[in-house]
């Protein structure tokens, strides 16, 4: 595949918080770049069919889903019917109608799951083994797609490990510390932080650095085997505690840490860690976002954003 200065690219889920990330980039590295950003019902496999042909892209970075845990184990066949059918009607449209078209798949390392109980990093060789809903639909689908790459898709997965940014969901951990840290600095709620099981170790990616892997394999002019399994993460852990406490430091408000039941997992591991070699081989890619900087960042944009509510 050549590095294109002007590439068609269609983004499934570009009204996301990964999606938003991602097109300014591309717009900003790639000016002369064609890209597909309307929504597409991914769930209607005519209307999927009719997009690819229309727009005849020259790679396709699929990131639309269900990403939460929690919303996908409360909307159970929603979330199969999008994560799983959604992602194979953009597979059989790719390789039925425009098989040039590279199909970059935002899977998700969650799918590895019960693997990370061995305590050894993972890599692309380790076993699927997902632990709930989400993680479930995620690897049927990246199974799915890489079973695909036999039949001529031109596909490539990647494997994600936890990614945050300013704009996530209050839904995820870091942004749900970030806000209400922020709402107690401005008196907007009591000094009081809810929180779930803070002794998880994780390894946690800046969104920033995470668009750049799907650029860097959809415009830049790699050669990547067909099916491939890209894992993404920093190689370093954290737990969770030190994620609260040093946002904490970052406001200086002292406040009540109170565990919520609500929050807490029913399945959870102790930590979760890899490598992310294979990627760094095949498109030079390593993580650069200082993660002092994704928590200042982030911790910002709560503030700036609860300033502005008031």
């Amino acid at each position: 595949m050549l590095k294109n200065s002007s590439p068609r690219v269609l983004i499934t889920g570009a009204q996301g918080f990964v999606g938003r990330y991602l097109v300014d980039a591309l717009q900003a590295q790639f000016p002369n770049s064609i890209l597909y950003t309307d929504r597409i019902e991914i769930t209607d496999q005519k209307a999927v069919e009719k997009t690819i042909t229309d727009f005849a892209p020259d790679t396709c970075i699929h990131l639309a889903g269900v990403s939460n845990v929690n919303t996908a184990r409360q909307n159970f066949e929603k979330t199969w019917q999008i994560n799983l059918n959604g992602s194979l009607n953009i597979g059989r449209a790719i390789l039925e109608k425009l098989p040039a078209c590279r199909l970059i798949y935002a899977s998700t390392a969650d799918a590895w799951g019960g693997s990370f109980k061995s305590g050894i990093p993972i890599d692309e060789n380790t076993a699927l083994a997902p632990m709930n809903t989400y993680a479930a639909s995620k690897a049927a689908a990246d199974l799915a797609l890489g079973a695909m790459a036999f039949d001529g898709l031109q596909v490539v997965r990647f494997r994600p490990f936890n990614h945050t940014g300013p704009g996530q969901n209050p839904n995820f951990v870091v942004p749900a510390f970030a806000r209400q840290i922020a709402q107690i600095e401005q008196g907007k709620q009591p000094p009081i932080i809810k929180v779930g099981n803070l002794s998880p170790k994780r390894d946690f990616l800046d969104v920033r650095d995470v668009v750049q892997a799907y650029i860097k394999a959809a415009c830049g002019g790699y050669k990547i085997p067909s099916g491939a399994i890209l894992p993404l993460c920093s190689g370093e852990t954290r737990s969770i505690k030190s994620i609260l406490d040093e946002l904490i430091e970052l406001s200086k408000v002292k406040a009540h840490v109170e565990e919520d039941n609500n929050l807490v997992r029913s399945v959870d591991i102790p930590i979760a860690h890899g490598n992310s070699i294979t990627a760094n081989k095949i498109i030079d890619w390593k993580p650069t976002v200082p993660w002092s900087k994704t928590l200042e960042d982030i911790f910002l944009y709560w503030k700036n954003k609860i300033h502005s509510e008031n």
